[in-house]
């Protein structure tokens, strides 16, 4: 059964969305586990800041599947289909691995390529599973944090609120 990493962010009443798209992801998959909270910038737009975190979890979904469940709780945070890539968002649920699946199709690239270049999916990742091996740079997750250069991306770590822990 694969494990998924899922980030999700949000920079419209985030800890509001936040919590009400953990608590639909522990519906959807009872043995998810969530990475400790960051706040960062807004990144290609100008916006209010994005609170961050990733999720993990196994399933025995196909990818496509687990990609449906994650955009019907974008929906229900509040996000329309289409919205616009970078722009403020109510919701924005991403995989970032799913197994050790190599996949280049339209609308499904893994392991996702920001993963790599944002610190706000690969830090939250490291907290979480820092012993994952990436599929294609063949580093651990950890390794991979520790290389990146998190001076020119910072993460501020916060406290989850109560409901979402």
């Amino acid at each position: 059964m694969p494990s998924v990493y899922v980030a999700a962010g949000s920079n419209v009443a985030p800890e509001r969305n936040l919590a009400s798209a953990l608590e639909q992801i522990r519906r959807e998959f009872r043995d998810a586990r969530f990475s400790p909270w960051y706040r960062n910038r807004a990144v290609g737009f100008e916006g209010d800041d994005f609170i961050n975190l990733v999720a993990g979890f196994e399933t025995e979904l196909p990818v496509h599947a687990v990609l449906e469940r994650l955009r019907a709780i974008e929906a229900h945070c509040g996000r329309p289909p289409g919205a616009p890539r970078w722009a403020p968002r109510a919701m924005d649920l991403d995989v970032l691995l799913y197994g050790d699946l190599i996949c280049d199709e339209p609308g499904l690239k893994l392991p996702r390529p920001d993963l790599l270049r944002r610190a706000y999916m690969l830090g939250p990742l490291a907290a979480l599973a820092p012993q994952v091996v990436h599929p294609t740079q063949h580093l651990t997750i950890g390794e991979l944090w520790q290389r990146f250069d998190r001076d020119a991306h910072p993460l501020e770590r916060l406290e989850a609120p109560p409901a979402a822990r």
